[in-house]
């Protein structure tokens, strides 16, 4: 087998040798020193929090739709009427 050949086929790290590993420091995204930077909207370094969807877990109070909402929904059905549609459903 030619040098070459073998030169091919070794590994990364076997060709590096006895190489100490490097390790770097990454910038902080900060953009001042200041903590009032960090109060505000999301931002989308912000991690999970930073999404609005999430923000549904943080509610307080139960939602209570108005009357409007309330009248304009239709009657719930009977547990017969339920029990019929699921047994029509499970046949197709």
């Amino acid at each position: 087998m030619s040098q070459q050949a073998k030169d091919t086929t070794t590994s990364p790290s076997h060709q590096q040798g006895q190489q100490e590993q490097q390790f770097n420091i990454l910038p902080h995204p900060a953009k001042s020193n200041d903590p009032a930077d960090l109060v505000g909207g999301p931002r989308h370094d912000a991690g999970l929090t930073s999404k609005p969807e999430f923000h549904a877990y943080h509610a307080r109070d139960p939602h209570v739709p108005n009357k409007d909402i309330v009248n304009s929904l239709e009657a719930p059905l009977s547990r017969e009427e339920l029990h019929r549609r699921a047994e029509e459903l499970n046949k197709k």
